[in-house]
């Protein structure tokens, strides 16, 4: 007995189970294998799934089709749209009559496929299309689709159509609102009264909402966004009076038209990286897109204030609704047309006439004419008929004339058509009286003032000229003068590659824009892909930079002969005629002011990442005061100048300002300053004296950067701070050290580490130059190898100098150099 009973549990849930979710494992509807919510079934390829929902913030129930493979439900097709369920006890099932219906609880029918003689022991399958079908079982024939019942969405394969001879249309329409799929306020279809063209309704007024123009053979000539490309295309196909519109799609990205509760008729796909439809086109771009704002007559311009005008030669029908923006009642002819008026029998009366308006949506209610084959042709045709008031010829189309009010005009700034309004003589000759008028003015104003450009281009290029040959000439020795700053020998060149400037322009697209990476004193830097799908950065030398120039050599000089893991590697330069180029290896990452400054990414840069860049460039400086064959002062170390790779490793870079240190040489003083206010030492910045201090300075102030994600420069976060160092030193001397930390980074595990580089940045920006340690001592400190730190004196606050100390600076500068500050730009390499 016992033992029977587990049996007999498992048995009864199977049979539960079975009796409650009873469907097929395929992708096919019997009326044994139906669906019962929650349950679904998915066709062959997983593309579509059918089955029960819920629309958003309702609890009704449908069936529908929707995409299997998003994550986003978008409905597609829906069966019971105007009789919802209230509960969860429906049935979407084939009937004992091979209909597919559903049943509510008590067997109802709500909704049904409504074949009149549909055939026993019929089968319904969800295809990889979309469309459901309902197939004869021995024919496999369809005798009913989803496809022929469409709702408010168009997709491949669909199909928008239209019996000319019958006026039997399949047309789309919106649903209510986003949470109720009932038939809603517009449609979409396929008007061909005269020439084919897409038309959305108001289903309230049964009026146009919005139509496309007519169709050319490619697009609508009316929507200028609509073209056909290699991946999205349209196709109209006329057969037996029956037109058939439908969408296509060359690529891997879903695709389809919808068409909103508000009227808007908009083509979107799904962007898989973001996870969500994207609108590739809509419909309704401007206040133009409403058919008919303009009234009759009237003209639609969206760049224009107001968008409305009359057409030219018509006058506002009722000028005080019309000066208040209501302009329903349109434009009325200022001169009626010759043809109309009692004088046509006077010979001498002048005929009427063609005014050209280009590019412009033309009028609704078209009528076409098989009888013109030419544009001339169509304009006889127009002419010869007196209530003919505009006509317009289209390849694609042919002879197209309006016999009744323009309706729906719009100008485009490109594409449309060519629209020919008639006008009375009269009004022809003011147009044209005005046109010459316009042209002569133009004349009077244009010439001269051409003339004055073309005196002034020529002294400014005469005179670049001679400045060109000038700096031509010097350049030479300027570099000679200037060698207490830039040391070495030009036949460094020698020892790097030489890359050729049409394979830096290939991989540059021809130094396109969407290629630049950013800009510095010495010009632009771009991002290059070679041949061998190497990625690499390239600093093109400015033609206009003096300083440009003479970093450039000295970058060359100074950083051909370093090689280290944190600091960016040279791989080459190109020298042809006036373009000058080094090219470096490509830091995805960019540089680490990108990360630390009031961005979004300072989440990305935790603790730990932050101290392995803080140790790396501590590790470069090292390599480069100490460990390389040179001893070099890099006179720039700034967060700009720290590029990171794509595992987040520091490199120091940019070596235009860098200085090559001699044998038994600790300190140099030049009469030319560089670098930036802010990481400059006090005794670099007012006395032009430099050493490897002046780079621990500079590297204090990037450590308490990096901990704090604030600038030293601008730091405006404190009422009594001028700078992020006298911030810190304020907060060192109230012991409140923890107010100073980016509260990102900031974890109580980490809190004695982070503390102890705070001081050893405090240590580095001392104001006296002995100290300072140097940058052997400060890895100690950082790895904890010395224990016990110092405690720093106060700091040399210069980032933001008061009245009083520019004026002592500029003493000291009087006295020692002529001090020339150059700044350079944030670029991300």
């Amino acid at each position: 007995m016992n033992s029977a009973f587990p049996l007999l549990l498992l048995l009864s849930l199977v049979t539960f189970f079975s009796s409650k979710f009873c469907f097929g494992s395929t992708d096919t509807i019997t009326s044994t294998d139906f669906i019962k919510h929650p349950s679904t079934i998915i066709s062959n390829a997983d593309s579509f799934e059918l089955g029960w929902f819920s629309p958003p913030n309702s609890t009704a129930q449908y069936v529908g089709i929707w995409y299997h493979q998003i994550s986003i439900q978008t409905l597609v097709w829906v069966a019971n749209k105007d009789t919802p369920l209230n509960n969860t006890s429906g049935i979407f099932t084939i009937s004992n009559d091979g209909n597919l219906v559903v049943l509510d609880e008590y067997n109802t029918i709500i909704w049904s496929s409504n074949i009149t003689s549909p055939t026993a022991n019929t089968t319904a399958r969800i295809l990889d299309s979309g469309n459901l079908v309902l197939e004869d079982p021995v024919s496999g024939v369809f005798i009913w689709e989803s496809f022929q019942h469409p709702s408010n969405l168009l997709l491949p394969s669909m199909k928008l159509i239209t019996n000319k001879r019958t006026q039997q249309k399949l047309q789309y329409t919106s649903w209510k609102t986003p949470s109720d799929p009932s038939k809603g306020n517009f449609s979409l279809a396929l008007d061909v009264i005269n020439i084919p063209e897409a038309v959305v309704w108001n289903n309230n007024g049964g009026s146009p909402y919005w139509r496309s123009g007519p169709w050319n053979g490619q697009s609508f000539i009316g929507f200028p966004n609509m073209i056909s490309v290699y991946h999205i295309g349209f196709s109209l196909m006329i057969e037996d009076q029956t037109y058939s519109f439908s969408i296509f799609y060359n690529s891997n990205l879903l695709y389809n038209m919808v068409l909103s509760p508000e009227g808007i008729l908009e083509q979107q796909f799904w962007n898989e990286s973001k996870g969500n439809w994207e609108v590739s086109w809509s419909a309704f771009r401007t206040e133009c897109d409403y058919y008919g704002v303009c009234g009759a007559f009237g003209v639609c311009n969206a760049e224009a204030i107001p968008v409305c005008s009359c057409l030219t030669g018509f006058k506002p029908k009722v000028e005080d609704e019309w000066k208040r923006g209501n302009w329903s009642n349109g434009c009325v002819r200022i001169t009626p047309l010759q043809c109309e008026s009692s004088a046509r029998n006077n010979s001498r009366a002048e005929e009427d006439g063609f005014l050209k308006l280009e590019m412009v949506k033309v009028p609704f209610l078209v009528e076409w004419s098989n009888s013109s084959t030419s544009g001339s042709d169509c304009k006889q045709e127009c002419f010869e008929n007196c209530s003919c008031s505009a006509y317009a010829y289209e390849n694609g189309i042919g002879c197209m004339l309006w016999k009744k009010e323009l309706i729906d005009v719009q100008k485009f700034e490109s594409l449309g058509a060519n629209l020919y309004l008639r006008l009375a003589n009269a009004d022809l000759l003011k147009i044209n009286d005005v046109k010459r008028k316009s042209k002569g003015m133009i004349i009077a104003i244009v010439l001269p003032t051409i003339l004055v450009i073309f005196i002034i281009l020529a002294i400014y290029f005469w005179w670049r000229w001679k400045a060109y040959k000038n700096e031509y000439s010097r350049k030479g020795n300027r570099l000679k003068l200037r060698t207490d700053d830039m040391i070495g020998d030009k036949s460094e060149f020698k020892e790097l590659p030489l890359y050729d400037f049409e394979k830096l322009a290939i991989a540059t697209d021809s130094f396109a824009l969407s290629k630049k990476l950013g800009q510095g004193g010495f010009g632009p830097v771009y991002k290059g892909t070679l041949l061998d799908g190497q990625e690499i950065a390239i600093k093109r030398l400015s033609r206009a930079s003096n300083q440009g120039y003479e970093e450039f050599i000295n970058e060359v000089i100074v950083i051909s002969k370093l090689q280290h893991r944190n600091l960016v590697q040279l791989l080459g330069c190109c020298i042809e005629g006036e373009e000058k180029m080094l090219i470096y290896e490509y830091m995805p990452n960019s540089s680490l002011d990108a990360f630390i400054f009031g961005s979004a990414k300072q989440k990305l840069l935790d603790w730990r990442k932050r101290f392995n860049i803080i140790n790396g460039i501590a590790r470069g400086l090292l390599y480069l005061h100490r460990d390389s064959r040179l001893r070099i002062i890099h006179r720039d170390l700034k967060a700009s100048n720290i590029l990171l790779d794509k595992d987040m490793n520091p490199k120091i870079s940019d070596f235009g300002m860098a200085r090559i240190f001699g044998g038994n040489e600790v300190e140099a003083n030049t009469i030319r300053v560089v670098g930036t206010y802010g990481y400059m030492s006090p005794e670099y910045a007012m006395q032009g004296q430099f050493s490897e201090k002046s780079d621990v300075f500079s590297f204090g102030v990037l450590l308490l950067e990096i901990i704090s994600g604030k600038k030293n420069t601008g730091f405006n976060n404190h009422e009594h701070a001028l700078s992020l160092l006298e911030f810190a030193w304020k907060l060192w001397i109230e012991d409140n050290l923890i107010a100073l930390i980016d509260p990102t980074i900031y974890e109580l595990s980490y809190h004695l580490e982070i503390l102890r580089c705070i001081q050893v940045g405090l240590l580095c920006v001392e104001e006296s130059i002995n100290d300072r340690p140097n940058i052997v001592t400060i890895l100690s400190m950082l790895n904890s190898e010395i224990v016990d730190l110092p405690l720093p004196k106060q700091p040399s606050f210069i980032a933001r100098p008061t009245q009083r100390d520019s004026r002592i600076s500029q003493q000291c500068v009087n006295k020692y150099s002529t001090n020339s500050l150059t700044v350079t730009s944030v670029i991300g390499r």
